[in-house]
């Protein structure tokens, strides 16, 4: 009898570790779809996030309109329309701004900002792509993209460059840029 009540009870936990199993899955399958959850995590083969669009909508579900900016480059001006993130809005609050980009892994430039800005809501990282205008939150830096670039933990996309741009920044070591509103 002790045998029967011992295999017994090996077949109730297998089975609940099967249902727990099969739980799990039936959930890890399943997307919440309210709108105040976060979007669930997409990985490569390389295990590295997917790059979400960085071209942002004229306006949001919210009903929010994005922003729209000027970017003077070595005296050329330049129109970005910024996302509707937390860390976006951040930096629209910051502006006028009047920074030097630098040249950084002969992919980017950078420059340090005042203060840092929000990360709200960001996601982990991202993989940035020509032309992405992003904000670098380890470093509390504002990065523009005139390469390709592997995944960077702390990256939060802001907006897009356009190309003529992305052909001015990498011209030079060093570039004088004004941020401000667009009229």
């Amino acid at each position: 009898m002790a045998t029967f009540a011992w295999v017994g009870v090996g077949s109730v936990l297998a089975r609940a570790a099967a249902t727990a199993a099969l739980l799990l899955t039936a959930t890890a399958c399943t997307q919440d779809s309210s709108p105040s959850s976060a979007p669930p995590e997409q990985t490569t083969a390389s295990s590295a996030p997917e790059r979400a669009a960085t071209a942002p909508a004229p306006s949001t579900a919210s009903g929010r309109n994005a922003m729209n900016i000027r970017i003077t480059i070595d005296g050329t001006p330049v129109e970005v329309t910024l996302n509707d993130s937390a860390t976006a809005r951040d930096l629209a609050d910051q502006l006028p701004l009047e920074l030097t980009l630098t040249d950084f892994h002969q992919a980017e430039k950078i420059a340090d900002l005042s203060r840092p800005l929000s990360t709200s809501g960001a996601p982990q990282g991202a993989d940035p792509r020509v032309g992405d205008l992003a904000y670098y939150a380890p470093w509390g830096q504002l990065v523009t993209y005139y390469r390709d670039a592997p995944y960077a933990d702390g990256l939060i996309i802001l907006g897009h460059l356009p190309d003529s741009a992305t052909e001015q920044l990498a011209a030079a070591d060093e570039v004088p840029v004004t941020i401000e509103p667009a009229s």
